[in-house]
């Protein structure tokens, strides 16, 4: 296919550089603090309502004690704060401080000014067609995820 090589170096380039490049970002803006790792709990947790444990670990596909340690990282730098049940003692809700929600607007105009500056110029077909591109990448790891490979 023509193209093919060219499309390769492109998402492998990609995949290599969009972490680092996110983190380094958000870096400049003045997070030296929080990993990307951070970033993607703090993402997961959002600036709605509390959310337990368990329910972040979901949303991010990782184990709650796997969650726990990052977790007490961030209520250390001043991100999020934990508060038990009412009701039911043994649940943990997690919300993000003031703190947490300015750097996740922060994390959230990042990623609205990545979108723009790919779709800026784009047509409603080119758009179209980017979208369902990307949904047969995304298709595509997460059954070789599930099928291991």
């Amino acid at each position: 296919m023509e193209g093919f090589e060219q499309l390769n170096d492109i998402l492998v380039n990609l995949f290599r550089d969009i972490l680092y490049l996110e983190e380094e970002a958000m870096k400049r803006m003045g997070y030296r603090d929080l990993s990307m790792n951070d970033w993607h709990i703090i993402d997961a947790i959002g600036d709605g309502a509390p959310k337990t444990m368990s329910e972040i670990a979901a949303r991010l596909s990782i184990t709650v004690g796997s969650l726990s340690t990052s977790m007490n990282g961030l209520c250390k730098k001043g991100f999020v704060e934990r508060k038990r049940g009412e009701d039911d003692r043994r649940k943990v809700y997690i919300r993000l401080t003031d703190k947490g929600v300015e750097a996740f607007r922060a994390h959230e105009k990042f990623h609205h000014d990545m979108i723009n500056s790919v779709t800026e110029d784009q047509t409603r077909e080119e758009f179209a067609v980017l979208i369902k591109s990307l949904t047969k990448l995304t298709d595509f790891f997460r059954s070789f995820g599930k099928t291991g490979g």
